[in-house]
């Protein structure tokens, strides 16, 4: 196989490895249990450093998809897909950071500690329809070719439950009870389960291809 080939398969695990630890960081922070255990700031850091991950997992599948920009449909809409995302998660650094910055300057707080920016949110929600729409289809119902076809709609669906986790947490606020934040935590959890998901698949399925293309 070309070294390109070789270069895709390992861009795309380490992608996947990105993904997927940053999931895994904003499903485990979005536990009420979790923040009560380890605290405020270690909770708004767990935030933060997933986000850091989405970041770098977006900048890796921009990276990939750029020389399809210019490609066919559907290389420059993943090369689309991921530039808007990429943008989403420069956006959450913003708010992560500034949720840190309170715990670190108030002991005290252990109220909500982050929700999922709005502009971040949307941009996740525009890269989910975009990927979702090129991929294959009849009518709204993916079609089951390759052992990724789930995975288009399953980020979309993790896209939208970040939505309205942005929605619920400025509706919840700062002062609530603990269920209620659970309650606006439940879409945050819902949507970094269905990024690790994608990440996992992806993961496996450039495990698999990197051992045959050496």
């Amino acid at each position: 196989m070309t070294e390109h080939e070789r270069t895709g398969a390992a861009a795309d695990l380490w992608m996947a490895w990105a993904f997927g630890l940053g999931s895994a960081c904003f499903l485990v922070g979005s536990f009420p249990g979790y923040a009560a255990v380890v605290g405020a700031r270690v909770d708004a850091l767990t935030f933060f450093v997933g986000s850091i991950l989405f970041t770098i997992g977006g900048a890796v599948q921009t990276s990939v998809a750029a020389p399809g920009r210019r490609g066919d449909d559907a290389e420059r809409a993943a090369w689309r897909a991921a530039a808007v995302q990429s943008l989403g998660t420069l956006f959450f650094n913003v708010t992560t950071f500034r949720a840190l910055q309170v715990t670190l300057g108030n002991p005290a707080y252990d109220r909500l500690v982050w929700r999922p920016d709005a502009f971040g949110s949307i941009c996740f929600l525009v890269s989910g329809l975009i990927a979702y729409n090129a991929s294959a289809r009849r009518g709204w119902r993916p079609l089951r070719t390759g052992s990724g076809w789930w995975q288009p709609a399953v980020n979309l669906l993790g896209c939208v439950f970040f939505g309205v986790a942005a929605v619920a947490g400025y509706v919840v606020g700062d002062g609530t009870s603990v269920v209620d934040q659970a309650a606006a935590n439940l879409t945050t959890a819902a949507g970094a389960a269905c990024f690790l998901s994608c990440a996992i698949g992806t993961g496996r399925v450039s495990a698999k291809v990197e051992p045959e293309l050496a």
